[in-house]
């Protein structure tokens, strides 16, 4: 297996992701379909892997943000139907159709420019329809149905053009993962879907799949589960919010690691890193590590957050840098040069949770993984060995 520099990296359990993908599929009717979300990156963990491993445990459709993402997964060998949940260029129709890639149509005015961009290309293009129920976002705009039946029009033509075959029909809900306060809003937005799907129907239009739940509806709402639905962050091993309420056995994916660089020994009323921002109050060891904020690691996780060390909390000292931090391993007298420290993961039996991590960043959990950078290779592992690596910087052997 390829080798990998021991700088700063981050573990993927790859059987944890299988393991969170069939605890969704146990939760659903049997001819419910899963759309696994590998935007962004898979978000963080590496797309083109992770998306290889559910495809392999039969995992038939796959959810991203963007042409891009989707041309990333058809070069990894993922044959999987595959949806775009963002804009398109339409001059792109041609590409799409080629690709097998199904397409957002999210306004009248985005699916006709589509479709004549898809006739003029001799193509037909899969279309999934976008409806707005709440989230303000893309969608075609149906919140209050007596003012905005209009849109069902538009949908109505969408549908009927040429160069564009309408096979699914879905929206997004806003607060599906808020618990008992969500509970009002999220019925509402289902309501209002279901009605639009109902006077679609009437006109003769009908949807091979129709979705709409998320990770949160997955788990607090399955009544609401459809033909398919959209699981992101759980299959990453994260609940969407402290608020759900139906708790699965999910296990988080990454583990974000480094290691000491350097350690040293500095007197009391010694000042560490940029801004003089930490002052030490007393004999201190100071362990440096070479991970800093172009790592993804937020600068303002300075004076909060820990990182563990020989299975114990070592606190950061001084403002995150660019590329290292500081931290006090006075109280950890195992700590020398060259061991592993846990950025987030366990270690003996400590956790460091992202969601600790993000709660000291004012941000949450989707955002810190997402925010790993791109130097940080990723490591994949099943059953504790490693059967592979993504470089992005270094992708070849060396």
């Amino acid at each position: 297996m390829d080798k990998f520099f021991k700088r700063t990296w981050a573990e993927i359990n790859l059987d944890a992701i299988c393991h969170n993908y069939h605890e969704v599929k146990k939760t659903l009717n049997p001819s419910t379909k899963i759309c696994c979300v590998v935007k962004a990156d898979g978000y963080g963990h590496g797309a083109s892997f992770v998306a290889k491993e559910l495809e392999g445990i039969g995992a038939q459709w796959f959810a991203v943000s963007n042409l891009e993402e989707a041309i990333q997964l058809r070069r990894s060998g993922i044959h999987g139907n595959m949806l775009i949940l963002g804009y398109t260029p339409p001059q792109e129709a041609a590409r799409l159709h080629q690709l097998n890639i199904s397409q957002t149509v999210f306004s009248y005015e985005y699916g006709k420019e589509l479709a004549e961009y898809a006739t003029a290309a001799g193509v037909q293009v899969k279309i999934h329809i976008k409806v707005d129920t709440g989230m303000s976002r893309i969608g075609f705009l149906y919140q209050i149905p007596k003012r905005d039946m209009s849109v069902i029009d538009e949908i109505d033509q969408v549908c009927h053009m040429p160069g564009l075959y309408p096979e699914g029909i879905f929206t997004h809900f806003s607060v599906s993962d808020e618990g008992e306060s969500g509970d009002c809003f999220t019925e509402n937005q289902f309501q209002d879907f279901m009605g639009a799907i109902d006077m679609l129907k009437r006109r003769g239009i009908q949807f091979q799949l129709r979705h709409c739940s998320n990770s949160g509806a997955i788990l607090d709402h399955p009544d609401m589960q459809m033909d398919m639905v959209r699981p992101g962050i759980i299959l990453y091993g994260l609940l969407p919010s402290r608020c759900i309420r139906k708790e699965l056995n999910f296990i988080p994916a990454m583990e974000l690691k480094t290691i000491i660089s350097m350690m040293k020994t500095v007197e009391e009323n010694t000042s560490v890193s940029y801004g003089r921002c930490f002052v030490t109050q007393r004999k201190t060891r100071l362990a440096t590590v070479p991970i800093g904020y172009a790592d993804g690691y937020p600068r303002l996780l300075h004076n909060h957050a820990d990182m563990l060390v020989c299975g114990k909390r070592a606190r950061i000292v001084g403002r995150v840098c660019m590329d290292q931090l500081i931290l006090d391993v006075t109280d950890i007298p195992q700590a020398q040069t060259g061991i592993t420290v846990t950025i987030f993961g366990k270690d003996a039996e400590e956790t460091i949770t992202v969601d600790e991590l993000a709660s000291y960043n004012s941000t949450i959990h989707y955002e810190m993984v997402c925010l790993v950078g791109k130097r940080v290779p990723r490591i994949y592992l099943q059953n504790g060995e490693q059967v592979g690596q993504l470089n992005y910087i270094c992708p070849e052997s060396f």
